[in-house]
């Protein structure tokens, strides 16, 4: 079956993705609270954080390749079972160590199940179809982000913070179970390649060279790395302010509430700017928006923001995925948007211990404007590097401009299923 003709698995897709995200989204503020209530502060909560996305780190391009040699679907189940061990884990851990050991195969299994799930969408999408799908997938994410972490502002509270954080976690792992459900015949049948058709793995420094793609990697890390450390130290600002856990998951999940509205009516955004505006413009407030959460602003204040947040983030994610997706080489896109994977993981694990000792030394609210600085930069990057890469091979230019010639003559020869006329019309975006 040719990529764009069935979405019912995109659907499925979705549905799994939202469980999954979801008991992550429930997780990481439980074990933030968890680890409070343990005896940690800022420091030991931003390196359990870190620890997070150190074991995925080691495993995102092995993984990458594998999945460009075969099939993307058995990365999901396996995704799937470690996210709810370590998420039920995490809640019996009695020791931070421990605690950080869990969170780890925590990430290795959303690790997994992104890379699945991302490759899954860039092969069974037409190519004129990647933002709109990449767009839609990541509202399963959005909808995880959203209900997470309200279930853990409920389960989270009282004078015993430990126990009811531990229930948190073992709940949130019987959530992540819950998207066996949606993995049934998610991939559609394909031809196995031979050997020769394979042909040689392309080299990941041939890979990072191509333009787009560094562009790409270093405004997923951005975002991620924001819209992570708001997860992780809302709360410990919630503390420090004295705002209850249950109006902390409130606020989190008005933020996601707002990224789903974003990729909801991402399509006539980019209609209307194109890409390489959108994602400037955007990642530009989102810098100045997490600069003022610095800002003793009432409750009120804070949701605004955060909700003006959550729309500028919704932005990069799927935009970044297209933008590699459409700018790597076809036969080694599991491995591009595995090295964009590895980025995030880069950024998860740095960012938070960098927030940490940020936090430490200038107080709870720091890490924002850190957060701020990144974010400008990656604004600066998307005006510079992550115009339509220069590939051809079914990309869509910006606001139906043409690209150069040679790069119309690559598409041409790029996608053997659709005819050069319909080319020139897909470039619209």
């Amino acid at each position: 079956m040719r990529p764009g003709r069935n979405r019912g698995w995109l659907l499925r897709l979705v549905i799994a993705f939202s469980f999954a995200q979801g008991a992550v989204s429930m997780a990481r503020p439980a074990v933030s609270y968890r680890a409070l209530a343990l005896g940690a502060d800022e420091r030991a909560v931003g390196v359990i954080a870190g620890v997070y996305a150190l074991l995925p780190l080691f495993a995102a391009v092995p993984l990458g390749r594998r999945t460009d040699q075969g099939r993307c679907a058995p990365l999901l189940p396996a995704g799937v079972v470690l996210i709810a061990g370590g998420c039920a884990l995490s809640g019996l851990a009695n020791s931070l160590v421990a605690m950080a050991v869990w969170s780890g195969v925590m990430g290795l299994g959303h690790l997994s199940f992104v890379i699945g799930a991302q490759s899954l969408v860039a092969r069974q999408s037409a190519p004129h179809e990647h933002d709109r799908n990449f767009g839609h997938f990541t509202i399963g994410a959005s909808l995880g982000q959203l209900v997470g972490p309200i279930a853990a502002g409920v389960l989270i509270g009282g004078p015993d913070m430990a126990r009811t954080s531990a229930l948190a976690l073992v709940v949130a792992g019987a959530g992540a179970a819950v998207a066996f459900t949606s993995l049934w015949r998610i991939e559609l049948p394909v031809e196995p390649k031979s050997r020769t058709e394979q042909g040689k793995r392309v080299p990941v420094h041939r890979i990072l060279r191509t333009r787009g793609v560094p562009g790409g990697i270093f405004i997923s890390l951005a975002v991620l790395s924001a819209t992570d450390i708001l997860t992780a130290y809302l709360p410990v600002v919630g503390e420090d302010r004295g705002i209850a856990p249950s109006v902390i998951g409130v606020l989190l999940s008005l933020r996601a509430a707002a990224t789903i509205a974003c990729r909801l009516v991402m399509t006539p955004m980019l209609r209307l700017l194109g890409r390489t505006a959108l994602l400037t413009v955007t990642c530009g407030l989102g810098a100045l928006i997490c600069a003022g959460i610095a800002f003793p602003v009432p409750v009120w204040g804070l949701a605004l923001m955060l909700a003006a947040l959550g729309f500028c983030l919704g932005v990069g994610q799927p935009l970044s995925m297209t933008t590699v997706v459409q700018a790597a080489p076809e036969e080694a896109r599991s491995t591009a948007l595995a090295l964009r994977l590895t980025g995030n993981r880069l950024g998860q694990a740095a960012a938070p211990a960098a927030a940490g000792l940020v936090a430490g030394v200038a107080g709870v609210a720091a890490p924002f404007v850190m957060l701020g600085a990144l974010l400008l930069v990656s604004s600066g990057i998307a005006l510079r590097s992550t115009a339509a890469p220069k590939r051809g091979r079914g990309e869509m230019g910006e606001k139906g401009e043409k690209g150069e010639k040679g790069d119309q003559d690559d598409a041409g020869r790029g996608d053997s299923s659709r005819s050069g006329a319909s080319l020139g019309r897909k470039r619209e975006i």
